[in-house]
């Protein structure tokens, strides 16, 4: 009996379609554990990854983001990738920096001056490197950087300058690299939880708060500051990461996959920042803020006694201020 082509394909429509099922085989639920809030930009691009993820794959990678330390605190969270119990984190450089010098040195002061280069630092190939070391050091997988803008000093005394922060009782990020600058400039850091910052500053608890403008603006901390000194010294960057127990078991194109659309809305993220930040220091200013602009000069001399310390234990400082100066806004 001879098969014509018609017959082929009348006996292909009775067969069981074998995609759904392939589909369904490959599914996967993936959970996000990130720090910030609900709203926060990068929770905002968390939230993006996960609705792009969902239509890319028609709904076969599904994205559950776990805001605001749902899921413990960002110690607890790595501890959890490292054991595969959670898929992704966006971990802070302040965490990772204080048991990886290497990505603590990204957030050194002075790498950078400015918000418009952080967005081009964190892309250059020098800092896209620092992942390397994470599996080793970590048992992560960095995928891509987050942004916060440049830092600012709120200070509850009229400050001028640099000066102005020695002797000041000085709320800061816990993070090595941000206590030694500060204890070089003279500073005493004083450990306040963020909630209780607002309140400290009013009854003198403390003299001031390193922050950076974005997230003071959501807490008006110019309401109780007589300054803002905008030091456009050091950032607080962001690593998406990925277990890295849960990424060997990973088909390659979902590794791929996942990778280009977390990069992409955390570009977007970084630019969009990096567009808004002048909008939001007049937002300051229309508000009655008083800023000034820290002169770099008047720190030049505790920046070499920084890199003294950081230099031996992160010698990638260098390459990353070789980068620095040669980025243009």
């Amino acid at each position: 009996m001879t098969i014509s082509r018609r017959h082929l394909i009348a006996a292909a429509a009775t067969l069981p379609i074998a995609k759904p099922a392939l589909l369904l085989a490959q599914s996967k639920e993936l959970r996000l554990g990130i720090l910030t809030p609900n709203g926060h930009p990068w929770n905002v691009a968390a939230v993006k990854v996960g609705e792009r993820l969902k239509a890319e794959t028609n709904g076969r990678l599904n994205l559950t983001v776990f805001h605001s330390g749902q899921l413990g605190n960002e110690a607890a969270m790595l501890q959890q990738m490292q054991s595969g119990a959670l898929d992704l984190g966006w971990i802070m450089a302040a965490e990772l920096g204080s048991r990886v010098p290497a990505i603590g040195a990204i957030t050194a002061p002075y790498i950078v001056d400015s918000t418009a280069k952080i967005a081009k630092l964190v892309r250059d190939p020098v800092a896209m490197k620092l992942f390397d070391v994470l599996p080793r050091e970590t048992g992560c997988v960095g995928m891509a950087w987050g942004i916060t803008g440049m830092r600012a000093v709120f200070s509850a005394k009229e400050i001028d300058g640099v000066a102005g922060i020695k002797g000041m009782k000085l709320r800061i990020n816990p993070t090595p690299v941000y206590r030694d600058f500060y204890q070089l400039l003279g500073a005493a850091p004083t450990p306040i939880p963020t909630p209780q910052v607002f309140d400290a500053m009013t009854n003198g608890q403390v003299d001031g708060l390193e922050a950076d403008l974005e997230f003071s603006w959501n807490q008006r901390f110019d309401k109780v500051s007589k300054t803002i000194l905008q030091m456009n010294a050091i950032f607080m960057p962001v690593i998406a990461l990925a277990s890295g127990r849960v990424w060997q078991g990973m088909p390659a194109a979902d590794r791929e996959l996942i990778q280009k659309t977390v990069r992409a809305a955390l570009d977007e993220q970084i630019d969009a920042l990096a567009v808004n930040e002048p909008k939001l220091v007049e937002q300051f200013k229309a508000a009655g803020a008083n800023f000034k602009l820290a002169n770099p000069k008047d720190a030049e001399a505790v920046v070499a006694e920084f890199d003294k310390i950081w230099l031996p234990k992160a010698p990638v400082l260098a390459d990353l201020r070789k980068a620095g100066k040669a980025i243009t806004a």
